[in-house]
């Protein structure tokens, strides 16, 4: 998609949200003014970086963020058929998640720049999660969110940029035993504060990108060190699982059906509906599923699948494959190990959760009440996916076509 070949693929994603915005903008009670202004700054916002980054700056195919917008305008579509009260703080959380995909960008630029920040953003992730410990309200049995005011956040969800952030810079470093061990001691502080939060969800995205950095890693005696490491956190998540909240979880996994109106209320729901909904769906809006409690959030699957089609669920799983595809080929040739490590970590992340939160809501795994990336409404998840992306778009070498990094790279 190099040159003005990505015209027509931005053409039709702009018709498609036109369409899909508009059944909720034009309703039987008017023109809603301020969904219509916020899809059409969204939409501004798409060409305006399309044209800047592809055109005048000449960088590399914008595939990755075309899926990201895409992504992104269902879930902005959807909150708006459920309450648009909610998508003006769901839209001005995707801005500033955009906002920090570009800075994201312009910091890993330079790789003296990168590990220079390596420090403070342990420093940083570390105390955002020290400071959820001792702020957060419980919350469906976790304590993961602080409230302020009228505004709610995750900070966790912003901990995984920068566990990715530290874990790839500290592995750049392949002779350094300091950067590993250091590393070693950052993920385990990280693993045991959110065990703390009963945050079993983040937890286990947590332990799959550790186990990604590891496997990113192997060649020598210290990737036994990490291996170790590994399976004493893998025994801390039994532990965890110990606790009377988790174990309701578990207890409902697989007999959903034995109690279709108490513990398995949710899930029965989810499964009835999205299937009622055909190939094509029920039409925007028109759901069931809508009703149920974290439809927006934890069940957004099954509204989309509802809703939207079935046909339309298989491509959001298909976008996911995309990304951790797309992450792993740009890794392929690098010429920092730092943007390997991240891209693919990264790309794993999200298609781990992904995963999570689709076979969690289905039944085919425990739910966890993870996000379904871009989709699910949630302001720290949209933040804190948009600036993984910033990782696989670094990994790309054409992503710095005309820099000092791609002169770097010829010379």
């Amino acid at each position: 998609m190099t040159g003005a070949k990505w015209l027509p693929t931005l053409i039709l994603l702009t018709a498609f949200q036109v369409l899909s915005a508009g059944q909720v903008v034009i309703s039987k009670d008017g023109i809603s003014k301020q969904s219509a202004i916020i899809f059409g700054l969204y939409i501004a916002i798409e060409w305006i970086y399309t044209i800047v980054s592809s055109i005048v700056r000449k960088k590399a195919s914008p595939a990755l963020e075309f899926v990201a917008f895409f992504l992104t305008g269902i879930g902005l579509v959807i909150v708006a058929s459920v309450d648009e009260k909610l998508l003006k703080t769901q839209f001005v959380a995707v801005v500033i998640g955009f906002l920090c995909y570009v800075f994201l960008l312009w910091l890993i630029s330079s790789m003296d720049r990168a590990m220079a920040m390596r420090l403070p953003m342990g420093i940083a992730a570390i105390g955002l999660l020290i400071i959820t410990l001792a702020l957060a309200t419980n919350r469906n049995g976790a304590y993961n969110w602080i409230y302020i005011g009228s505004f709610s956040i995750q900070p966790s969800e912003l901990v995984k940029v920068a566990f990715i952030f530290v874990g790839a810079a500290a592995l750049e470093k392949l002779q350094s035993t300091r950067s590993l061990t250091q590393y070693i001691a950052f993920t385990v502080v990280c693993i045991i504060l959110l065990f703390l939060m009963k945050d079993l969800g983040t937890a286990l995205v947590f332990f799959f990108t550790f186990l990604i950095l590891a496997f990113m890693r192997s060649g020598d005696i210290r990737t036994i060190i990490l291996v170790c490491v590994t399976a004493a956190m893998g025994a801390a998540l039994v532990v965890l699982v110990k606790s009377d909240y988790v174990i309701r979880r578990f207890s409902t996994y697989r007999h959903i059906w034995d109690d279709m109106d108490g513990s398995g209320y949710q899930q029965t729901r989810v499964l009835i509906y999205s299937v009622s909904g055909g190939l094509f769906g029920v039409g925007i809006g028109h759901g069931k599923l809508k009703n149920i409690f974290a439809a927006t959030e934890d069940l957004v699957f099954g509204v989309l699948c509802e809703e939207w089609g079935i046909l339309m669920g298989i491509i959001v799983i298909l976008c996911f494959a995309f990304i951790a595809t797309h992450s792993i080929k740009c890794a392929i040739g690098c010429r920092y190990a730092f943007y390997t490590i991240a891209a693919v970590a990264a790309g794993g992340l999200l298609l781990f959760q992904a995963s999570l939160n689709i076979f969690g809501v289905t039944d085919f795994l425990p739910m966890t009440g993870i996000t379904l990336p871009f989709i699910s409404r949630g302001g720290s998840s949209a933040i804190s996916c948009w600036s993984l992306i910033a990782f696989i778009k670094a990994a790309d070498n054409r992503t710095w076509l005309g820099s000092r990094y791609h002169t770097e790279v010829v010379e």
